[in-house]
């Protein structure tokens, strides 16, 4: 089963991308994880993802497809996965659907978890992350044992530089211009499934798992 996570920056795609592992055991396949990745190396193409990411705009295409081809083609994802910030326009939803085709796959379910903008300013302001192993709590929602320290590893929680007012507020323009009409393209092939996605974590998880028909 592939599924496709969607929804506006702040949602809480990633957080419950992870509940779904164990459920659908299938991974999760997070494009901002690994272009956060490549940044945290320092490599060329993390310093590139950095000019766009950091200013809270989009990725181009060509530096973002080869990453999700070749996870695609990893032993843990072939019967399936889960799709958390990808694809974030319709020209990737397109590509992903070829890539998937040519493996004799394609989305079984889209769904969309519905945040209104104030909530999702504020979740980002108040989320913190693990230098270490990238685990995202939320001051709120999720809070740490320590404010400074990861329950997870011990690592250093820090607040990224694009988990700002300002760059939420750029971000979430360009997901209505460019992102929210993947719904569109999902809509005709019948496999978008809307969800209320505020609330506790295990009210939003279950609203997830009865849309995609798991228990």
């Amino acid at each position: 089963m592939d599924v496709i996570l969607f929804g506006p920056p702040g949602a809480g795609k990633g957080t419950q991308a992870k509940r779904l592992v164990d459920a659908l055991r299938i991974p999760q396949i997070s494009t901002g994880d690994m272009m956060r990745a490549e940044r945290a190396a320092g490599t060329a193409l993390g310093k590139q993802f950095d000019d766009f990411m950091s200013k809270g705009l989009l990725v181009p295409d060509q530096l973002v497809l080869s990453l999700i081809e070749q996870r695609l083609k990893q032993a843990d994802a072939k019967s399936g996965a889960i799709f958390d910030g990808y694809p974030r326009t319709v020209a990737q939803a397109v590509a992903l659907d070829g890539m998937l085709a040519a493996q004799d796959r394609k989305i079984s379910v889209v769904v969309s978890m519905e945040v209104s903008l104030p909530e999702m300013i504020e979740r980002i302001a108040l989320r913190r992350t693990c230098e270490s192993c990238g685990h995202i709590y939320h001051l709120r929602y999720n809070p740490p044992p320590s404010q400074n320290a990861c329950g997870a590893c011990g690592g250093k929680l820090v607040q990224r530089k694009d988990d700002t007012e300002e760059v939420v507020r750029t971000r979430n323009e360009e997901y209505l211009a460019k992102t929210a009409p993947i719904l569109g393209h999902y809509s005709q092939k019948g496999v978008v499934k809307t969800v209320n996605g505020v609330g506790s974590l295990d009210e939003i998880t279950a609203r997830i798992k009865s849309a995609i028909g798991v228990s």
